[in-house]
């Protein structure tokens, strides 16, 4: 057992996988992997686990990427060139490089840490935290290392507490009353509940913690093996579970809050409607999600922009935000804007409306423009007089509709529709 004074994040290292597409997003991930995908005015998703691990002390880091890396690779080497390798802190960028196999990718999970052993033997170090680099949270990891080592498991696994109804979409745990793990299954018809509340389940958050030299036996095997899917949550997980000590941490005992009473905030923004609620959901006068936290910051790439200006002050003609958050470099010229998240360098023209608009980067919005519960994807081009959000079948003509409501814009979108009228 490691000394309470001493702080297990200073031999750890983060091992964050980035690698998969995020396909529910739709057009929002077809020029970028999921992690990379912009969120709450300034940020990217990948940011968030990043940040964790940073501010919970861990100085080592890699990051696994595969699906059309390009915009979080350069993100990366752009918001994340700070650590100093003299003082033996590094972010190391792993693309799946077929280091093995010329005709083999990273095949799961397991596999993208397996295919890096030897880049994770030079690091020397004595835990490894598994992380997905696509949700939205703040987390001390250092707690969640801390039990592992307390309780002598073989892995840590973090989980959510969600109700029942809606567990059949995750990884779910059973556990007994010392929340060491019993069974373990992907996304099952009848998840089982928590000794204390039936009604709940424990849902894996895809966080792992492995003292290494056990997760390396265990990677070196699995490689081995023609029967499995290289994946954690799919064969390393069960296999320990049945064979070892699996125990769980739960997120409601490390989640950063903004007050004692805020709730554990989680998101897993991978669908448009969940994207668009969680932008939005910034904008209330007491969001569950702190970004004003210096405590905890977010950590992330930011330009060298001027302020947001606002401008015009005529009958229907007045810039204005209301209940909105509007990023440096954006020009607010004759729009009225209400429950809004602008990103960086959006342009807005005179007589146009955004209501309930997430607008990425370096969008241009037309005069006389009415927008309402959209997406609008980075440089987009918004013509004069379009009109989004009042006609939900004409919208569908043109643009996708999510299932609650939200209209994505990209343009490609609004070349068809240029091209058929």
């Amino acid at each position: 057992m490691a000394p309470r004074n001493e702080r297990l994040s200073s031999r750890t290292m983060a091992f964050v996988l980035a690698g998969g597409r995020g396909s529910r997003l739709k057009e929002l991930t077809d020029r970028r992997v999921k992690p990379a995908v912009y969120f709450g005015g300034k940020s990217r998703i990948i940011d968030f686990a990043l940040s964790n691990a940073l501010n919970s002390g861990i100085r080592k880091m890699a990051l696994a990427t595969q699906y059309k890396a390009h915009s979080l690779i350069r993100h990366v080497q752009r918001g994340w060139n700070f650590f100093r390798a003299e003082r033996n802190e590094f972010l190391d960028i792993l693309p799946a490089s077929q280091r093995y196999d010329e005709a083999m990718w990273y095949r799961g999970t397991a596999d993208a840490v397996a295919q890096n052993i030897d880049i994770i033997d030079s690091y020397r170090v004595e835990y490894v935290l598994i992380l997905a680099g696509d949700h939205i949270y703040k987390m001390d990891y250092e707690l969640m290392i801390r039990q592992h080592v307390d309780t002598g498991a073989d892995v840590t696994i973090g989980c959510l507490t969600v109700p029942r109804a809606e567990a059949s979409a995750f990884g779910v745990m059973a556990v007994d009353a010392t929340d060491r793990i019993t069974s373990f299954l992907e996304k099952p018809a009848d998840p089982p509940g928590t000794p204390e509340d039936p009604n709940v389940t424990l849902a894996s958050m895809g966080i792992y913690v492995f003292k290494w030299s056990f997760l390396r036996d265990l990677l070196i095997r699995d490689m081995e093996d023609d029967n499995s899917s290289h994946d954690f949550g799919n064969d390393l997980i069960p296999d320990i579970v049945k064979n070892g000590k699996a125990q769980a941490h739960r997120f409601t005992e490390s989640c950063v809050r903004s007050s004692p009473d805020a709730p554990a905030y989680w998101r897993d923004v991978g669908t448009v409607d969940a994207f668009w609620k969680a932008n939005i959901d910034l904008t209330d006068f007491t969001p569950d999600l702190d970004l004003w936290d210096r405590d905890w910051p977010i950590w992330t790439y930011s330009e060298s922009v001027p302020p947001a200006k606002f401008i015009h002050d005529e009958p229907e003609r007045r810039g204005i935000a209301v209940s909105s958050m509007v990023s440096g470099g954006c020009i607010i010229s004759g729009t009225e804007i209400r429950q809004s998240l602008l990103f960086t360098h959006v342009n807005t023209n005179s007589f146009a409306s955004l209501d309930g608009a997430v607008v990425l980067p370096y969008v241009n919005v037309a005069r006389h423009a009415r927008l309402k519960n959209v997406v609008i994807d980075r440089g987009v081009r918004i013509p004069e007089g379009l009109v989004v959000g009042e006609d939900p079948i004409e919208d569908a003509k043109w643009f996708r509709v999510s299932d609650g409501g939200i209209t994505l814009i990209t343009q490609d979108m609004l070349k068809r529709r240029e091209a058929s009228l």
